[in-house]
């Protein structure tokens, strides 16, 4: 972690813009916020910067409003959160720019928290436009990017912005970097990755550079689909990345080589369709029918994963066994989720939906560390520069 962070600079009566990740998760039908996770990892730099007496705005996006107004994602109710976890108000702006915020702006004394609205309601964000981020600066003396879920992205207030104001790491994008590059650099081992979700693609980067790293890599999910059919299994309906057989050919034959242990479901659950209805049960790889499809890992697979990982020293997941959406394709999910908070080893979920079915379950806090970052996670653990990162400033020497 070569840069500069929040304790780095003095924040006293400073303006200071933080850019948050609030993209919590909201109830279809009520609009409620069903997990605050987001919100409490970024408490630590909110409070940092209170307690030195900062006038601190916030600001976030909320779901992908397409750079117009959409009334029900509207950061009110992060607000209304943010402010029972503090115990102090917390005001929402009328907008993220423009001059009303910015009288909004001068009224804020020390210790205030002023939340912008949902930047995504402007297009410029995501084009990061150089006058969108110059509006944005307007607002502070000095810019932090607590926002590391969101730090891949090329955005005005992750990367533009930092051209206009000196730009700083605040405490939840510190620790991320640190965890994850701890994985990269210093493992204890033995190392396992499990990785599951649908696609291989997502995956590919992180496997190819953490090949030579792990000891073991466990694979389930959609994507264990496309390795078993490069073992020239048949999967029945199961989505398969045909132009991907090849590459996962490829790193079954080079764990092979390096003589990282690389693990594919034994046994799988399939159901004749994806939803709560649908008859399923358990079955050896081998004997796939072929209307059915995967949905799930089966039991022997859950055990020889649990056996293999037991005697791990360092654990990193991302992503879920099966479509753990549907109770009835949730077990290898919720069994590996058990089994890595019961661990004394080290255990880091790679964010996103890995990280929702471990909070859902409530065993984020037994876990070593729970990222907040998906596609970031991902991206840093692929070896690529993030854009966010590398805008902030660097340490000296």
């Amino acid at each position: 972690m070569n840069k500069l962070t929040i304790r780095d600079i003095d924040v006293g009566g400073k303006r200071v813009l933080v850019r948050t990740d609030f993209n919590v998760p909201l109830d279809g039908k009520t609009g409620a916020i069903t997990d605050d996770s987001r919100i409490r990892a970024t408490l630590p730099t909110i409070k940092y910067l209170t307690n030195r007496r900062a006038m601190v705005i916030l600001c976030s996006h909320l779901n992908r409003p397409g750079g117009k107004v959409v009334e029900k994602l509207r950061l009110a109710v992060v607000a209304q959160r943010l402010s029972q976890i503090l115990g102090q108000p917390v005001a929402v702006a009328p907008d993220s720019i423009g001059s009303k915020v910015e009288k909004t702006v001068e009224k804020l004394k020390p210790g205030d928290i002023l939340l912008l609205e949902n930047i995504r309601f402007h297009p410029g964000e995501e084009a990061n436009d150089a006058s969108f981020a110059q509006a944005l600066a307007r607002l502070a003396d000095i810019y932090v990017n607590d926002a590391f879920g969101a730090s891949h992205r090329a955005h005005a207030s992750i990367v533009g912005i930092a051209s206009y104001l000196p730009a700083v790491a605040g405490l939840l994008v510190e620790k991320e970097i640190k965890v994850l590059d701890g994985i990269l650099a210093n493992p204890r081992h033995p190392f396992a990755e499990l990785a599951g979700g649908a696609k291989v693609s997502d995956k590919i980067s992180v496997l190819e550079n953490t090949m030579d790293k792990v000891d073991s890599l466990l694979i389930g999910g959609g994507m264990a689909a496309t390795f078993l059919k490069a073992k020239s299994y048949q999967v029945g309906m199961s989505p398969v990345e045909s132009d991907k057989i090849e590459l996962a050919a490829k790193l079954m034959k080079e764990a092979a080589q390096r003589e990282v242990r690389l693990m594919l479901p034994v046994d799988v659950i399939v159901a004749t369709e994806v939803s709560a209805e649908s008859k399923a049960k358990a079955i050896p790889v081998g004997e796939i029918p072929p209307e059915w499809r995967i949905v799930d890992i089966g039991p022997q697979t859950i055990s020889n994963f649990s056996e293999e990982l037991r005697r791990c020293q360092t654990i990193f997941w991302n992503g879920p066994m099966g479509v753990y959406e549907i109770p009835q394709f949730a077990q290898g999910t919720q069994a590996m989720a058990r089994l890595l908070a019961r661990l004394k080893a080290t255990t880091i979920i790679g964010g996103g939906s890995t990280a929702e079915a471990v909070t859902e379950m409530k065993l984020a806090d037994k876990m070593t560390f729970v990222s907040t970052g998906g596609g970031a996670s991902l991206r840093f653990l692929s070896g690529e520069k993030l854009p966010g990162i590398e805008a902030l400033l660097n340490k000296e020497g």
